[in-house]
């Protein structure tokens, strides 16, 4: 497999769950500037898109979108335990968990990134965010994870949004439970290889 990443993106957290499985894999570096590969190559006829994660599978066939990617890594060795078991209740509050993270959660933090917001719309984003990472302190106060009891795929991608905060100027220091809880996370070997891997520690 190939997974197509962009240091400190989204894709770090299929490439920790990929860890987390411990899969063969191959990562390949895309400059989302200018959408090419690190050999060069046009990352368009990857995704057309233009944006990370893309999965590329041993069969050639490409997989994008957090949500998908990660449950499939989760579902291709289900021993590590990544998803609950397809068709239970706690597997459709993984999805939902995903599909906040994913279509609210990350979005949330679009403008932030984006050179050229206006000063107004990054103020209503910066609001937004405010206002998840406080729901979500409220929600992981006293827990050890963010769906059921188990370490999950969700735990992956809500550990590296939790970590763009940082970077657009929002103190974490407010959300005292987010902060255990990423702590928690970090100290798992997978997360601790993969940020090593893209440079970030």
């Amino acid at each position: 497999m190939k997974l197509f990443i962009s240091p400190g993106a989204c894709s770090l957290a299929p490439h920790i769950a990929l860890r987390e499985t411990g899969a063969t894999f191959d990562t390949v570096k895309v400059d989302l500037a200018t959408r090419k590969v690190e050999t060069g190559d046009d990352f368009l006829t990857v995704n057309p898109s233009g944006k990370v994660p893309a999965l590329t599978l041993d069969s050639g066939e490409t997989l994008t979108e957090n949500p998908a990617i990660l449950l499939y890594i989760a579902d291709q060795k289900p021993e590590a335990g990544l998803a609950p078991r397809d068709g239970t209740m706690d597997r459709y509050r993984l999805l939902s968990r995903l599909s906040f993270l994913g279509s609210e959660f990350h979005k949330a933090f679009v403008p932030l990134f984006t050179p050229g917001t206006s000063d107004e719309a990054k103020a209503a984003a910066t609001t937004a965010v405010k206002n998840h990472l406080a729901a979500l302190d409220k929600d992981l106060a006293g827990k050890e994870h963010y769906v059921g009891a188990d370490f999950s795929v969700a735990d992956i991608y809500l550990f590296v949004i939790l970590g763009w905060p940082a970077h657009v100027g929002i103190d974490m220091s407010a959300y005292p439970a987010l902060g255990a809880y990423c702590g928690r996370i970090a100290q798992r070997p997978a997360v601790g290889a993969a940020l090593k891997a893209e440079g970030l520690i």
